[in-house]
């Protein structure tokens, strides 16, 4: 065992003397030591039950003989630290939680690990701790948040809290009915319950091999959360004596699985940011190139929220991922000879599963859309790429042409927009909010949030350097890679100029000459660094572009 490099011979006296310090027994010593990764705190409501999974988690690997032994991970609230500063540091989280893992995880040899997640950074965070690390490990979630209910019986959730702002400010709401939803939006514990970032990783954990069915749609507050956490419990066991080991199990196929799936659940645009990096720590290079090729041969079949009016709970009644997974092999879109920690094939994992709601999860021959929810578009305007989630764009934004409305920071545009200062048919840039120049690449939730809410969600476009909420909807494209802090060419577009969107074609241009381009380029100074000290100073200095996904180099 490799916990038998902190446990055996006489030599090791002093660190077995500390394994008895914390009231373990012999009987518990010569077990195989599992690390519980609890990512439990009281600040994030998708992770304040994580101290239940994590009981559940212990109890398992003790019933299956091992011996449990939890650490901490941390993470961010992304709605918490939304439209301040705070979101600077939310992103940046995934890269420290990877790294104190890999420092605790090494520290003290753990034999295999149970990652416990929830949240946007965090779930990233620990795949990428997993594969860098490849002992024994697998996941279990938090599960999402039930949808909420309105006073008018209507569904809710945290997109719509969002929107409710922008509707105030455009007058079609009183504060009554903002409190309405500020009640009752978020109704449990639990991931915010539309397919937003958290949910999106933690399905795909289930369709990368990384956890258990039901991992990723099992609502938090559901007793059968508790029991997947003992089961998992118990399964870090079989993979330990069968020694399967992350990359046995995050293989090139199985990361075209889940970029399949990521396209026909219609996920969030932070996944083309967080499998590139997961990837990139199991040895495996994938770029966005990558998925537009498999978005254009893989049917939409989800319309969750925001891109619709169904939640989380309803795709587990469903049958949850493993029940889209089932739909995409009617055409044979997945390589089912992957291995998963189950111990078995996915095409074992798949007999026998059913699509049980074909309203929520379309059949295949009748998807929403013949291509996935995510494109990939290039042009002057973004060199290396740009994303947008289609799937959640009003078809009549589709394709658009408007003048620039440009800003250089959130702030600004925001308050720009609650001003009524923005036009219907004007695509407003927000740019210094990339990687390096935010630092940190904030999600821009309150501004689209506030176009949607202000009755210009089908009407007005958004582009920026910066990144989008999974609750973003509309015509709201980011990671324009090269940012403008390094030089981009959004670093360049000034008010008026025209752009012209085409996401069928996967096309973003500026309408300005290549010679007007260079006579700006000539005369443009990039502005002093927002944050010189601190983290944010050091990530800043080190991280790659969004297209690469914000690695750190």
């Amino acid at each position: 065992m490799q916990s038998d490099l902190i446990k055996k011979g006489v030599e090791r006296a002093p660190n077995r003397s500390l394994l008895y310090a914390l009231g373990y027994t012999d009987e518990e010593i010569r077990r195989p030591l599992i690390g519980v990764v609890s990512s439990y705190n009281e600040i994030i409501p998708g992770h304040m039950n994580l101290d239940k999974i994590a009981d559940a988690v212990k109890a398992g690997v003790s019933a299956a003989g091992g011996t449990p032994i939890m650490f901490p991970a941390i993470a961010v609230c992304d709605g918490i630290a939304m439209g301040h500063i705070g979101m600077k540091y939310s992103l940046v989280t995934r890269d420290l939680i990877a790294d104190s893992t890999e420092a605790m995880a090494i520290a003290h040899q753990f034999d295999g690990l149970v990652m416990i997640p929830n949240c946007d950074k965090n779930v990233p965070g620990l795949l990428m701790a997993a594969a860098r690390l490849n002992i024994p490990t697998i996941f279990v979630s938090g599960g999402p948040m039930l949808a909420g209910h309105l006073k008018n019986g209507k569904r809710s959730c945290l997109s719509h809290m969002f929107e409710a702002v922008g509707a105030y400010y455009a007058g079609t709401l009183d504060e009554d009915g903002v409190r309405d939803y500020e009640e009752n939006a978020c109704p449990s514990c639990g991931s915010c319950s539309g397919m937003y970032t958290a949910n999106s990783m933690n399905c795909l954990t289930e369709a990368i091999g990384m956890a258990l069915p039901g991992n990723g749609t099992i609502p938090a507050p559901y007793s059968a959360r508790i029991r997947l956490a003992k089961h998992a419990g118990m399964q870090i066991m079989e993979l330990v004596k069968k020694n399967i080991r992350p990359r046995d199990i995050m293989t090139p196929a199985a990361f075209h699985n889940a970029e399949t799936v990521d396209m026909a659940l219609g996920c969030s645009t932070n996944t083309m940011l967080h499998l590139p990096a997961i990837a990139h720590e199991a040895g495996v290079e994938i770029n966005l190139d990558t998925a537009n090729s498999i978005s254009a041969g893989t049917p939409n079949l989800c319309h969750l929220a925001p891109a619709g009016d169904t939640f989380m709970e309803d795709l587990d009644q469903a049958g949850g991922v493993y029940a889209v997974m089932k739909e995409l092999t009617k055409k044979d879109l997945l390589d089912l000879s992957v291995q998963t920690v189950t111990g078995k094939t996915m095409k074992e994992n798949l007999e026998g599963v059913k699509n049980l709601n074909p309203e929520i999860i379309r059949p295949i021959e009748t998807p929403y859309s013949s291509s996935g929810g995510i494109a990939v578009l290039r042009g002057n305007l973004a060199q290396d790429g740009c994303v947008v989630k289609q799937s959640a764009v009003a078809q009549e934004m589709m394709v658009h042409e408007g003048p620039a409305r440009v800003f250089d920071s959130e702030e600004d545009a925001i308050s720009a927009i609650y001003a009524r200062q923005i036009n219907p048919g004007d695509v407003v840039v927000i740019r210094y909010e990339g990687p390096k120049g935010g630092p940190g690449m904030r999600e821009m939730l309150n501004p689209t949030s506030a176009i949607v809410g202000m009755g210009l969600g089908s009407s007005v476009a958004l582009i920026t350097d910066g990144r989008f909420s999974g609750a973003t909807r509309g015509a709201s494209i980011g990671h324009v890679s090269p940012e403008a802090a390094a030089g981009g060419t959004i670093a360049l577009v000034q008010d008026g100029d025209l752009i012209a969107i085409d996401i069928p074609n996967c096309k973003i241009e500026l309408r300005v000459s290549d010679e007007e381009l260079a006579e700006r380029r000539a005369n443009w100074v990039c502005p002093e660094p927002k944050v010189k000290t601190g983290y944010l100073a050091r990530y800043a200095k080190l991280v790659s572009s969004a297209d690469k996904g914000a690695i750190l180099q």
